[in-house]
């Protein structure tokens, strides 16, 4: 059985960076750790990626966006993306596709970008096995983020579960009503969500056994 070319070019370029691996040199001013850049994992990777004839092809599969606030009161935009790189050898066109999630924080619109940078920063860190050191975090800044107020995980359970147990329709507005009032208080639009969707499904389960 012949192997597939993708797999060979995936060896010898893990062989080739076995021996030199990618070092940190760029520093969190924050937090005071070094860490590798999406640069260095480009400058390494390309002569390689060339050399052996792979070539890595990324998606974005899914997005997520959301706002959130920092300690000094400022917006930065959180941005979480689902990727998958495609790594093709250029010799006879095997192909063997990695996933990977990618997330950052940015006050202006750079969020996605970074993101994107990550996931792709960690898969070849992975495929490849780049050897690395202390802390493995990407980012060069660090934010600090109001915690969300929110309802707590057990505590949606148990209103979404009383939800689900209504035997009529007066009581799932109860339910439904008091459930609403404990998200409403802590400014859960999420939770509200969940609970409206739970009210909905009930509502229609009690229509059909009625």
């Amino acid at each position: 059985m012949t192997t597939a070319k993708v797999y060979e070019a995936i060896a010898r370029v893990t062989a080739e960076l076995s021996k030199v691996g990618i070092e940190k040199n760029r520093k969190n001013v924050q937090q005071g750790y070094s860490f590798r850049g999406i640069d260095d994992v480009y400058c390494a990777l390309s002569p390689l990626l060339a050399k052996h004839q792979l070539c890595i092809l990324p998606r974005v599969m899914s997005r997520e966006q959301v706002e959130r606030t920092t300690a000094k009161g400022g917006v930065l935009f959180y941005t979480t993306v689902h990727m998958e790189f495609d790594m093709v050898s250029a010799e006879d066109g095997s192909k063997h596709t990695i996933s990977m999630v990618g997330e950052a924080m940015d006050s202006g619109d750079k969020s996605s970008n970074k993101a994107m940078s990550a996931a792709y920063k960690y898969a070849a860190m992975q495929t490849f096995a780049i050897p690395t050191e202390g802390d493995n975090d990407a980012d060069s800044t660090t934010h600090e983020v109001q915690a969300i107020p929110g309802l707590s995980a057990s505590i949606l359970k148990r209103h979404t579960d009383a939800i689900a147990a209504a035997k009529d329709m007066d009581a799932l507005k109860t339910a439904y009503t008091t459930a609403y009032k404990a998200a409403h208080a802590v400014k859960d639009a999420v939770a509200e969500e969940i609970l409206a969707e739970a009210k909905d499904s009930r509502k229609t389960e009690l229509e059909v056994t009625a």
